[in-house]
């Protein structure tokens, strides 16, 4: 991870990012589900908060990003939409830093957790998440219900 900058992103990155968003949607097997653009990510940027790894020359290879939520059980906590991280990155304790940031984040603003989601079949991120001290379960299932 020598070389590489875990910081707050900003609108400046938002190309960079969308980029990153496209590939993790292919990723996820899921990309028809990306339909956010450039327009609305920066008309919408005070719900968009994360931190991006960034190389030396300006490059976004990873990126985490969340946001404030409430829950009813136990309280104030941090939702992590995305944590991805470039194929040639992984391995190198990139997503490591990137969650940790959001964690310590959490904390610094006295959460009481950190939920996101991990596709099923997403065997690596599961252990992973477990070794961080994640408990996953399959109790409940995701409901969306689009807008627009």
């Amino acid at each position: 991870m020598q070389d590489i900058n875990i910081r707050e992103f900003g609108e400046d990155d938002f190309e960079q990012l969308l980029e990153l968003f496209k590939e993790f949607s292919v990723f996820e097997k899921r990309p028809h589900m990306m339909v956010n653009d450039l327009t609305t990510m920066k008309a919408e940027k005070d719900y968009f908060k994360g931190f991006a790894a960034v190389l030396p020359d300006g490059q976004i290879v990873g990126y985490a990003t969340y946001n404030f939520v409430y829950y009813t059980w136990s309280g104030k906590s941090i939702y992590m939409d995305d944590l991805y991280v470039k194929p040639a990155h992984r391995g190198t304790g990139l997503g490591k830093g990137l969650i940790n940031k959001v964690i310590d984040f959490a904390r610094e603003n006295k959460c009481q957790k950190v939920k996101w989601q991990v596709s099923h079949w997403n065997v690596k991120a599961k252990e992973f998440y477990r070794s961080l001290g994640a408990v996953i379960d399959d109790n409940e299932q995701n409901c969306d219900l689009k807008l627009n």
